[in-house]
């Protein structure tokens, strides 16, 4: 049965749900709505603007690898705060983060949309700078997104760059320091276990942004997302079922997931891709220094890779029960 909203609702709760639904929008069709733009166009009187936008898009290839390009208003921009509103999203800090050092933060987990890793490192709307003055954080993201026209330049107004080597290692070796490259470690592979209960992390051969750490001689920062992964459903697809393995082959073959998940709708709660308003508290973990080794040889990243993830788990350990996170639930490895 159908359970519909009130109709009585708050002006500022209207305001959150319509911050929430423009992000979703983004999310999912601005990309592909940008491409039929850029390409409409060129059937039209205004073909010119697509010419000068190809010509513009040719100098600028290289931006994306190469820190963005950051705009603090559209990163302070007052819809986000209302979009933080309607889970709520709080960011916890548990250590100070020193402005002289560089840093790698692994993001855990990545829920289905990301929506704690956004909130917080790419926007102000948690406070981000206030908690941890002389930061500047960015966070990576699939280079796909970067082929897009108009929506990559949208995208990097946030602060996200590409997830290659030579987007990490420009920003860990420009000029200042100070630099957070937020990095979601599970990627698009465990998109499919976000689930409501679920704390299984893609992480176990995960070493890439262990070896840029001991490279650069960058500190890593843990940082786990409560709440995250109980957003939305997904439809079964437990490992080993016909549909996780349709799903995997084509995250292999276009390198992003296609879970079939649901929430609540805008005028109902029983079903749709709006997000549950359910709290989400980002904690930041203590850092993890890490001694600049130029080439890094396989036992130390192994050594490094044990020791981040036994901290990731003191963590996670550490701060459960206060989520309601029964005694004997632990993170899980794959």
């Amino acid at each position: 049965m159908v359970e519909f909203a009130p109709l009585l609702v708050p002006w500022e709760r209207r305001l959150q749900t319509l911050a929430v639904l423009q992000w979703i929008f983004s999310f999912l069709v601005l990309g592909l709505i940008c491409i039929g733009v850029f390409v409409g166009l060129l059937f039209t009187r205004f073909w010119l603007l697509t010419v000068l936008y190809a010509f513009w898009w040719s100098l600028d290839r290289d931006k994306p690898r190469q820190g963005g390009r950051r705009v603090e208003f559209f990163r302070r921009w007052v819809i986000w705060k209302y979009m933080k509103d309607y889970f709520p999203v709080s960011l916890i800090k548990t250590a100070e983060l020193d402005p002289s050092r560089n840093y790698i933060a692994g993001f855990h987990p990545h829920g289905v949309l990301a929506v704690g890793a956004f909130l917080n490192l790419c926007t102000e709307s948690t406070g981000f700078s206030l908690l941890f003055p002389g930061i500047c954080p960015h966070l990576m993201t699939l280079n796909l997104c970067f082929r897009m026209p108009f929506f990559r330049d949208y995208i990097m107004t946030a602060g996200l760059v590409s997830a290659d080597k030579e987007s990490a290692t420009h920003i860990l070796t420009r000029k200042g320091n100070g630099n957070l490259l937020g990095i979601i470690i599970g990627g698009a592979r465990e998109i499919l276990d976000a689930r409501p209960g679920s704390y299984r992390l893609v992480l176990r051969k995960r070493k890439g942004f262990i070896k840029l750490a001991l490279t650069h001689g960058a500190a890593l920062v843990p940082i786990f997302s409560f709440g995250e992964n109980d957003l939305f459903h997904q439809v079964q697809n437990f490992p080993g079922s016909w549909l996780r393995r349709v799903q995997n082959q084509l995250q292999n073959t276009v390198g992003f997931s296609f879970p079939l998940f649901f929430g609540r709708g805008i005028f109902q709660s029983s079903f749709g891709l709006m997000p549950y308003s359910h709290p989400i508290t980002t904690i930041v973990g203590k850092p993890i220094e890490v001694q600049k080794t130029l080439q890094p040889t396989e036992e130390e990243v192994n050594r490094l890779h044990q020791h981040y993830m036994e901290e990731l788990c003191n963590l996670f350990e550490a701060h459960k029960l206060k989520f309601n996170i029964p005694a004997d639930q632990h993170l899980e490895f794959c």
